[in-house]
């Protein structure tokens, strides 16, 4: 059974840091593109964040770019979002995606506030 567990969400104030993990299971891991979106309240998906299935390349969204940093390990199947210098607009659920060519995995998310 395919499982995405997203975890290490929070309540935080601007200027602070979380690190998100999205735990992996039920499919390769080492075979598979992974992402991060988000939905900020009342608006869609806003891609954050990928990382190649080997780790090789990373892209990030110019709105986090330099704040954020996506990274994986294949022995704990798990990809990590460190997320610093938080901002209000940076407030939504997070999900992680799997992705390649003949599928595509979501987690069921987990919630980032960032407010004084």
């Amino acid at each position: 059974q395919v499982q995405l567990v997203e975890s290490g969400g929070g309540l935080v104030p601007p200027g602070g840091s979380l690190r998100l993990s999205c735990a992996a299971s039920g499919f390769t891991f080492s075979s598979y593109y992974m992402n991060w979106v988000r939905q900020a309240p009342g608006k869609g998906l806003e891609w954050v964040s990928s990382i190649y299935s080997d780790g090789s390349n990373t892209y990030y969204a110019d709105s986090v770019k330099g704040r954020f940093t996506i990274s994986r390990d294949s022995a704990k199947n798990t990809v990590y979002l460190q997320m610093n210098n938080l901002k209000p607009e940076d407030t939504a659920v997070y999900y992680c995606n799997a992705a390649n060519v003949a599928s595509r995995y979501w987690g069921r998310g987990t919630q980032v506030t960032v407010s004084s």
